[in-house]
């Protein structure tokens, strides 16, 4: 049921970090290639580095689907390109649920080859911001990873709030869901009510 549920998540998660970057691509006018390749970054480059750093093997590497689901991706986006690529907030919508979800995946993967929690959680930090970094990277614009919107303070959260309620409650799927929702209403609410951290000023 776990693994299951797990599954749907990391293709959930796949499938709208994928569009985040596809979005972007087109929106930059990208060839089809080009657009591929940078949802393809968004969706595995974090998962990449954290299992690089955790020395197991590549996720992506395992399987062909998340070369597919990234094609399915840009297929979506071609199809709905009229509201996928002309409005901002979609690109906030599919940015952060692939940010929740990934959070997720990448706190129950450190946790599965025996780190603790607080590794846990900056290895999800890192599964669900840095795709989003090289994105933002291939796209030349400012890595909202770097700005001072509520992205990686998100991420941290939804980790502290998956360490605090596995004290009331130990079931996975439980703890899974208060990360991914934290995570998400954190967005949400700094969104609706310009919460942002504070900036360093040289002056």
């Amino acid at each position: 049921m776990e693994d299951m549920f797990l599954f749907i998540i990391e293709v959930i998660g796949t499938i709208a970090f994928a569009i985040s970057g596809i979005r972007l691509a087109a929106y930059k006018n990208f060839d089809l290639f080009g657009a591929y390749t940078v949802g393809l970054v968004t969706a595995i480059g974090g998962g990449t580095l954290r299992d690089l750093l955790l020395d197991i093997p590549v996720f992506w590497m395992q399987t062909w689907w998340y070369l597919a689901v990234t094609g399915l991706s840009l297929l979506v986006v071609i199809l709905f390109r009229r509201v996928l690529v002309s409005h901002n907030k979609m690109l906030f919508v599919f940015d952060t649920i692939g940010l929740a979800l990934f959070v997720v995946i990448g706190i129950q993967k450190t946790l599965a080859v025996g780190y603790g929690m607080w590794v846990a959680i900056i290895m999800g930090m890192i599964t669900g911001a840095f795709g989003g970094v090289l994105r933002d990277i291939l796209i030349n614009e400012e890595p909202l990873f770097f700005r001072k919107d509520i992205y990686a303070t998100a991420c941290i959260a939804g980790g502290i709030a998956y360490w605090l309620v596995g004290f009331v409650s130990h079931d996975p799927i439980i703890e899974q869901i208060a990360c991914a929702v934290t995570v998400i209403a954190l967005r949400t609410l700094a969104l609706r009510y310009n919460w942002s951290l504070p900036v360093i000023r040289y002056d």
